[in-house]
């Protein structure tokens, strides 16, 4: 065997090995790591909006300790109770607006894992018709 031959066949297998490796990107590596990025962002967005919502409602619910805490006469009681029905509607709309928060955030998670698996599987159709 010549030293030309050797030569040849390591260029080869290292023209090999480089193929395999930009296969693996193209079809796993690549794809895999999109997606990784994309579920960390949507879960990072998700936990800001639950943090969010859970000092909103942790305020409201001390600031009612407090105003229960100001109860000096029976007449005080009423105008808590009265407060009390406002600040139930205000959690209520706030619950509404946390849970559309949620599914929006979901929605816009969805489209984009299928606009990404698009985009994957248009260039995994591409990479396998050049290796034709």
């Amino acid at each position: 065997m010549s030293y030309f031959t050797t030569q040849q066949g390591v260029a080869m297998t290292n023209q090999t090995v480089n193929q395999i490796n930009e296969q693996f990107e193209t079809f796993f590596g690549g794809p895999a790591r999109a997606f990784a990025e994309l579920t960390i962002s949507h879960v990072e967005a998700l936990v800001n909006a639950q943090g969010e919502a859970t000092k909103a409602y942790t305020d409201v619910s001390l600031q009612q300790l407090r105003k229960a805490l100001e109860i000096k006469a029976p007449q005080d009681v009423q105008g808590y109770i009265q407060s009390q029905q406002d600040v139930a509607k205000e959690l209520g709309e706030r619950v509404k607006g946390d849970a559309e928060k949620v599914v929006a955030l979901n929605r816009q998670f969805a489209d984009e894992a299928q606009k990404l698996t698009q985009q994957n599987v248009q260039a995994a159709s591409k990479a396998a018709g050049s290796a034709k």
